[in-house]
C-alpha cells in the first residue's frame, strides 16, 4: 500500500471542524501509522478595511479537506465515518489519490514544503540511477549539493566518464 494525498468532501464551512474531528479520531483509534496529515487548503489574503491592513485565511477549496494517508479498510472507515465528512473524491467507492504534482503544487501554494529527502551517501561512493534517461546506470558521486537536492555522478558512457546531474530522488545506494 502506498502513501498518497486524498481529497475528502465535507459540508461547506465545516472544514476546520472535520480536520479537528479526524485528528482526534486518528489519535484515539491509533491510526497514526496510516493517516499522517490532515490539511484545509488556505491562502493568506491581505484586505484593506478603513485604511488598516488585515491578513485573512481564505479557503482555496471550500468544502474539501486533504488527507495524507495509506488507504486500507480501517483507515478508509475512520475517515469516511468522521462527522462532517460526506465522502472521498473519486469515482465509485474507491478513493482516487491526487497526483503527486497536484499535491506538491497545493502544498507549495500554502507555503508548506514537503520534507526533503535525506541522503546517506558521500562523494566517491558508487550509486545506481533509479529514474530518468540514465536509469540503471551505475556511477561515482563527484559532488553533492544539499541545498538544491542535486548531485553530480560520473557514469561510464561511450567508453569514457561523463558527469551527469541528478536529483536526490533519482539515485539509490548500492
Amino acid at each position: 500500500m502506498s502513501r498518497n494525498w486524498y481529497v475528502i468532501h465535507t459540508y461547506s464551512g465545516y472544514e476546520n471542524k472535520v480536520k479537528a474531528n479526524l485528528e482526534k479520531r486518528v489519535e484515539s483509534m491509533g491510526m497514526q501509522d496510516k493517516i499522517f496529515r490532515v490539511l484545509v487548503p488556505v491562502q493568506e489574503e491581505v484586505e484593506v478595511k478603513n485604511g488598516k491592513r488585515k491578513v485573512t485565511q481564505r479557503k482555496v477549496f471550500p468544502g474539501y479537506v486533504l488527507v495524507d494517508m495509506i488507504v486500507t479498510d480501517d483507515s478508509w472507515y475512520v475517515v469516511r465515518n468522521t462527522p462532517g465528512v460526506t465522502g472521498f473524491v473519486g469515482a465509485g467507492s474507491k478513493p482516487i489519490p491526487l497526483q503527486e504534482s497536484e499535491a506538491k503544487l497545493i502544498l507549495k501554494q500554502m507555503g508548506i514544503e514537503e520534507p526533503k529527502p535525506k541522503l546517506d551517501v558521500a562523494v566517491g561512493q558508487n550509486v545506481k540511477v533509479s529514474s530518468g534517461p540514465f536509469e540503471n546506470f551505475v556511477g561515482k558521486i563527484i559532488e553533492i549539493n544539499e541545498e538544491k537536492q542535486k548531485l553530480k555522478v560520473s557514469v561510464a558512457m561511450f567508453g569514457r566518464e561523463t558527469p551527469i546531474e541528478l536529483g536526490f530522488d533519482q539515485i539509490e545506494k548500492i
